[in-house]
């Protein structure tokens, strides 16, 4: 027999930096509202007009906030369930550390019975509140209001029963393991900074285009109504601190105020240098080394008023810009689900015809990271857009600033040069007007060409076709700043009757494949469908694993479990589907895979 002795030292856990936040959520109370509301009208003297400058306006709106709904301390608490924490167990916790500390100064029999009680009815209490507690979460989240808090208590559940919520080390360029504080944080502001400020080779445009000078309409109320109507509310806040929910809380008296700061911006086409800035947060893609840089996804958290002012822009874009038919992504009435049903049709015809079809599915690099500005203004005049919202829309991208929020704090603070702002209301409609242009003398119609954003769908009856179609797109986008990425591009081959080469691109072969991910949903060369449904299946089980929490707990009516589990696991197991012809075995294996979700 071996004896040995050893000494181990206990780590002690690292609580994620926080910073305190005004406690915006208690909004969703009336009588703090109302307060909130009386407070911030006597704040500005009793008047509906904004200051000259919005950084006294937001700073008034701040300290009202901190004033009435108060500030969090910024410490997480983990592993300590007390949420339904009252003053009745408070007070019966402290009576109980007070007669410990006596018992434990004078040792008699009187005392320890003294403790032994009070310990006894804390835990009568604690056990009392805890089961009134949830009562009343269960009851809540039964109606319509708290919906919110069941999807929120589903996801934290969810990460609850992850071993890693975060890292807190993470590889350098040359693959070390950086592991201190200072050193993590300086590798997320190096690469995002690199990112975000690298642009492509491109063309100087020789050509001019004319402007269009005309004077455009102050920004009426209804336009403003609509935009807050269409925000959303519980996002994450930006720098600024000030969330949606204040203005809809104001209500009409909020609509009057964006209304005369918006036209004040509109009129002098500079916006409050506090919108500027944003603060970055990194998202795992879920793929690939957890550790390195390139695996997440920067969203940026961006002031909420900003994106009111973004949403109003855009409105009177869309006015004026027609976007192509062949651009599915982020248009009204369109969307992925045409995409997919258009090119599924387009492939069937061809098999049913005994043809082949050549299709290419191109990708761009880090495309929205990669936008050159100055062809953002370019194709904006071009698109016949208004001198004056060119103006205000260069506004927003100048002298604009971030920094990286991770697990071990905020990086410094850099500048922004390149590409289009991730999270944005706006960018995805500037995406769209950069794509309609650049891709104006060589798209064909649909379904030969389609896009959805930056995923490109090129399609032609012959394989050396398609190849001079890919190489017209490739010249006329990487001569602009985009980039075609050679790898992750592919091409497939349907009803291929003999086997033959691949296509190339600048002279590499291009990857040849089966089956592609279009949008989510996988098509396969010889029109079969039973790798998608088994994928569905897949998503169905992912959705079934976010939301385990809810669904297996007996304490939530059977209605309110129907209800999640329509909405994220049966949404996801059909999702591209009523595009798909099934066979009844495939059938089956849906039925089959929701009777085990719900057994």
């Amino acid at each position: 027999m071996v004896v040995c002795r050893m000494t181990l030292m206990v780590c002690k856990t690292k609580r994620s930096k926080r910073e305190k936040k005004t406690k915006w959520w208690k909004l969703k109370k009336e009588e703090c509202c109302e307060e909130f509301r009386q407070k911030l009208r006597q704040a500005l003297g009793g008047q509906v007009v904004l200051p000259d400058d919005w950084e006294t306006t937001a700073e008034v709106i701040r300290e009202t906030g901190r004033k009435v709904l108060g500030v969090s301390s910024g410490r997480r608490k983990e592993d300590k369930e007390t949420w339904w924490w009252n003053e009745e167990v408070q007070d019966s916790v402290q009576r109980k550390r007070l007669a410990k500390k006596k018992w434990d100064m004078d040792r008699t029999e009187e005392n320890r019975q003294e403790y032994k009680e009070l310990q006894c009815r804390v835990k009568r209490q604690v056990s009392k509140a805890k089961q009134k507690a949830y009562d009343e979460l269960y009851t809540r989240l039964g109606t319509r209001e708290g919906e919110k808090d069941l999807y929120r208590l589903a996801r934290q559940r969810d990460r609850d029963g992850k071993d890693v919520q975060q890292v807190r080390v993470i590889k350098d360029r040359d693959g070390r393991v950086l592991t201190s504080e200072e050193s993590v944080q300086r590798r997320w502001k190096e690469y995002f900074e690199e990112l975000m400020n690298e642009e492509n080779e491109r063309e100087k445009r020789v050509e001019g285009v004319n402007s269009v000078e005309q004077k455009v309409d102050k920004i009426r109320k209804d336009e403003v109504r609509k935009a807050l109507k269409r925000m959303k509310s519980g996002k994450a806040v930006g720098p600024d601190d000030i969330l949606v929910e204040v203005w809809k809380c104001l209500g009409e008296a909020a609509v009057e105020l964006l209304t005369s700061l918006f036209n004040r911006v509109l009129e002098s086409e500079r916006m409050p240098e506090e919108w500027r800035r944003s603060v970055l947060v990194p998202i795992f893609k879920n793929k690939g080394d957890v550790q390195s840089c390139s695996n997440y996804r920067g969203i940026k958290l961006m002031s909420h008023t900003m994106k009111l002012w973004e949403r109003v822009v855009e409105a009177r874009l869309r006015k004026v810009v027609e976007i192509c038919e062949q651009q599915y992504g982020f248009m009204p009435r369109k969307s992925t689900t045409d995409a997919i049903f258009a090119l599924r049709v387009l492939m069937e015809k061809y098999r049913d015809g005994q043809r082949e079809l050549h299709c290419v599915f191109v990708d761009l690099e880090k495309a929205y990271d990669r936008v050159p500005r100055e062809e953002l203004w370019y194709c904006m005049r071009k698109s016949g857009v208004a001198e004056k919202y060119v103006r205000v829309v260069q506004d927003m991208y100048e002298r604009s600033r971030t920094v990286v929020r991770c697990a071990v704090g905020q990086t410094e603070e850099f500048n922004v040069e390149v590409g289009l702002h991730q999270g944005s209301a706006l960018s995805p409609f500037l995406f769209a007007i950069v794509m309609d242009q650049l891709s104006e003398e060589v798209r064909q119609e649909s379904p030969w060409t389609m896009m959805f954003a930056d995923d490109i769908v090129i399609c032609s009856e012959s394989r050396e076709q398609v190849e001079e179609n890919l190489e017209r797109w490739r010249f006329a986008l990487e001569r602009r700043g985009m980039k075609v990425s050679r790898s992750k591009t592919e091409y497939m081959c349907v009803n291929e009757r003999e086997r033959s080469g691949t296509v190339r691109l600048q002279g590499e072969e291009v990857k040849k494949v089966q089956e592609f991910k279009y949008l989510e949903s996988t098509v396969q060369s010889n029109g079969a469908c039973g790798k998608e449904v088994k994928k569905r299946v897949q998503a169905g089980w992912n959705g079934w694993r976010k939301v385990w929490g809810v669904l297996c707990d007996r304490k939530i009516s059977a209605r309110i479990k129907g209800k999640v589990y329509r909405t994220v696991v049966r949404a996801a197991m059909l999702y591209g589907l009523e595009t798909v012809s099934l066979r009844k075995r495939q059938e089956s294996e849906l039925e089959v895979a929701e009777l085990k979700m719900l057994s």
